[in-house]
């Protein structure tokens, strides 16, 4: 490109010192450059996006995310777009324009990750007993981590349902597994004790 320029620039300044008008050629030249410009706008803004992507990193490949609207693992970060494996094996391609102009999240950034899970019982139910079963469910799943310390509180008096928050630290590769092992115990819990979840 700049071979080219070079040769526009000097053959235009040739033609100018033999006399020869150049105005209505810059003005060609110039009409030309800028319909280039508008056509790799898209380009030169993804390429841009690339840039501060590669300098800024915030993922990297092998990295959960979601970005421009898609979720998956990055598999390889290009100067104008981020492929994206996700969990049903899809191949996704991202402009990495669209990536920089919104929300970045990073699932794989940090090393522990926090479960949040809501589980409803009837009013009927015993309160104290529900949170004692949900404690030690936490208590005694071995994904989940001590510090921080799990949690259940009461977390809302809905109409129908008396709502528990569950709070727990696994961590971040361990996520999934351990979320839906949370979930099986407390349904296996709650069907020992007669307790129905609403």
């Amino acid at each position: 490109m700049s071979r080219y320029a070079l040769f526009i620039f000097f053959t235009i300044v040739i033609l100018s010192r033999l006399g020869i008008e150049t105005a209505s050629l810059i003005t060609l030249l110039g009409a030309a450059g800028l319909a280039i410009g508008l056509a790799l706008q898209g380009s030169l803004s993804n390429f841009a996006a690339g840039v501060l992507i590669i300098v800024f990193r915030p993922f990297r490949v092998g990295d959960l995310v979601e970005v421009g609207g898609a979720t998956g693992t990055v598999q390889d970060i290009q100067i104008f777009t981020t492929v994206l494996h996700t969990a049903d094996n899809l191949r996704i391609v991202v402009p990495n324009d669209l990536i920089t102009k919104g929300k970045i999240t990073n699932y794989s950034a940090n090393d522990i990750r926090r479960i949040d899970l809501t589980v409803g019982v009837a009013y009927t139910q015993d309160l104290e007993q529900v949170r004692q079963l949900l404690t030690d469910i936490l208590l005694k799943e071995p994904g989940l981590l001590a510090t921080p310390a799990p949690c259940v509180t009461v977390a809302e008096l809905s109409k129908n349902s008396l709502q528990f928050a569950l709070r727990a630290w696994s961590k971040t590769s361990d996520y999934e597994a351990v979320r839906g092992s949370v979930l099986e115990r407390i349904k296996l819990t709650f069907d020992q004790h007669d307790i129905a979840m609403l």
